[in-house]
């Protein structure tokens, strides 16, 4: 898909908009009460001082916390795909050939990194979470609760677990653009790289 490998593109020139795609995860924090907002610092009313008692910080806390469960309950659209129909996916997004890696580096990789599933999300030691199909790194790739994130991908880190895999595979392709290419995944340095990889194709019409 010619639109995706130009994405790609514009993202390696640092002209992808960060504001072009879903709110994703920070979108579902609470924002302030209204009644809060239209209050003063120093009001005294009654109904002020109710709106604040009720916005105290356990209230607050699980507010968050409940807001922030249905959001990553959203992607409940996952999906696990098959090995040939994500090949015929990622051959329609461009891939086969990208950066000189064939679609059988990228099944590979995909398969060890979450098993083709596309809302497949992994924590990190460091606190830093994996994400999605081929499971990118928060730390450097995308945003997500942490305002330490570099976010190279210009992207929410949600937007990855969506099942059409297109932010997905712009993010990729990002990564790949870099000196490491592919060997920037484990998975692939350990499973893939120097392998035959013409079973993870075979069979596969595309």
């Amino acid at each position: 898909m010619e639109l995706v490998r130009e994405d790609a593109e514009d993202l390696e020139r640092g002209g992808v908009d960060f504001g072009r795609g879903r709110p994703g995860l920070l979108s579902c924090l609470p924002s302030q009460s209204p009644a809060v907002s239209q209050c003063g610092e120093g009001s005294t009313s009654a109904a002020c001082m109710e709106a604040r008692r009720q916005l105290r910080p356990s209230g607050v806390l699980w507010l968050a916390f409940a807001s922030l469960i249905s959001c990553l309950l959203a992607p409940g659209q996952a999906k696990v795909y098959s090995r040939c129909e994500l090949v015929r996916v990622l051959q329609t997004f461009g891939l086969e050939g990208y950066r000189g890696y064939s679609l059988a580096d990228w099944i590979c990789l995909a398969y060890f990194a979450s098993g083709f599933d596309s809302g497949a999300v992994d924590y990190e030691p460091d606190g830093s979470t994996n994400y999605g199909i081929f499971q990118i790194n928060s730390r450097k790739w995308c945003r997500n609760l942490s305002e330490n994130a570099t976010n190279g991908c210009h992207m929410y880190c949600t937007d990855l677990l969506n099942p059409n895999l297109k932010d997905t595979v712009i993010c990729a392709m990002k990564i790949s653009q870099e000196t490491q290419g592919l060997s920037s995944w484990e998975a692939w340095r350990r499973h893939c790289q120097g392998q035959d990889l013409s079973d993870w194709v075979d069979g596969c019409d595309f």
